[in-house]
């Protein structure tokens, strides 16, 4: 078993080392499912390999404490390292060590008395892959009651600072079709790369947009992240794409996002838009009070979070959400994924003093 009262750094090492790549997280799911066993007074649900334990000792609020518990593939990188007092290993960032500060803190306040706010774990399976694996989503679908709460807070790595809210993302192909010919006799074809030229341009000379929410400064982008065709270099291709990637801000709604979206590219007659994939932001929910306790225990540092994260899971069903975990997240999925030990010390000190504040 885990011993979920341990040092931080000491619990995030033992998970490490017991990988969990997506699709591989029974061997872990098992280990803290059997951790949390002996907590009385707790609700526990387990969900493929998702893990779900609760209080219910009738406090005025509730606050969700969420994390994955898969990482990328491994590259070498388990069992742990610690050197000069850093931790390494695969998911030391990304994001057990955000998980160990949070079963820590559940497994002491369960029962503790001076617990301000009730308390909802969950430990989750499939985040590093498709959304139809999350573990998270599948609990927004099947058992949205499980995800209500004042606040939820959620252990990605953010440098230990909170991150509010995240933008929100469209990825889209833009396909152009023409006719091949030999290019020695280029006017019997018609070059499709060449009908990308137009909305090519457009994007790259598009303006983004800043805007301040909740004193949190978004920055959005559109950007051209990818291109294919062509069939060989004596032939005119009678197939080109561009994969587009837009990121906007939490105060447009996804419908909102599309049209703007699509009034950008201005696509000639002819050209096909496909959407790949399409999320929703976050708004920050600063304002809650609930989360000016929060901002208090961490001594006032927030700023916008540019990525997309399952925070937008818990804002989609109004409850204000924010990412809070220890590590630069620039470390994540990389070989030499890493996390200073003083930012785990310093996120399990701080979630402490604001749920028993």
């Amino acid at each position: 078993m885990l011993d979920l009262t341990a040092d931080p750094v000491e619990l995030t090492a033992a998970l490490i080392d017991v990988a969990s790549p997506s699709h591989q997280e029974r061997e872990l799911a098992d280990l803290i499912e059997r951790s949390l066993e002996p907590l009385e007074g707790v609700e526990k649900y387990r969900f493929g390999n998702t893990l779900v334990a609760r209080t219910n000792r009738g406090l005025n609020q509730r606050v969700v404490l969420a994390g994955h518990i898969d990482t990328v593939p491994i590259a070498d990188n388990v069992p742990h390292t610690l050197s000069d007092g850093v931790l390494y290993g695969c998911g030391s960032v990304d994001m057990k060590s955000g998980l160990a500060c949070y079963l820590k803190c559940f497994a002491e306040l369960a029962n503790d008395p001076d617990l301000s706010f009730d308390l909802t774990l969950i430990a989750y399976e499939g985040e590093e892959v498709e959304s139809e694996y999350n573990g998270l989503a599948h609990l927004q679908r099947d058992h949205p009651e499980l995800l209500e709460a004042d606040i939820a807070l959620l252990g990605e790595p953010s440098g230990a600072v909170v991150e509010a809210g995240c933008q929100g993302s469209i990825r889209a192909s833009i396909i152009a079709r023409g006719t091949r010919a030999h290019s020695a006799r280029a006017w019997l074809g018609h070059n499709a790369a060449h009908d990308l030229a137009g909305v090519l341009s457009r994007i790259a000379s598009y303006a983004p947009r800043r805007v301040t929410i909740a004193g949190c400064e978004y920055r959005e982008g559109l950007n051209v992240v990818g291109l294919s065709g062509g069939v060989a270099t004596n032939t005119i291709p009678d197939e080109a794409t561009l994969a587009v990637n837009f990121r906007f801000a939490p105060d447009r709604s996804l419908e909102e996002a599309k049209a703007h979206f699509e009034e950008a590219l201005g696509l000639e007659k002819g050209l096909e838009l496909r959407y790949d994939d399409a999320v929703p932001g976050a708004l920050p929910g600063l304002d809650d009070p609930v989360a000016q306790g929060l901002i208090t225990a961490v001594g006032g540092q927030v700023r916008a979070k540019f990525g997309w994260t399952d925070v937008a899971r818990f804002s989609s069903l109004g409850v204000p959400a924010v990412n809070y975990g220890p590590g630069d997240p620039g470390f994540a999925h990389k070989i030499d994924e890493q996390c200073p030990v003083d930012q785990i010390h310093q996120v399990a000190a701080s979630l402490r003093a604001y749920l028993t504040s």
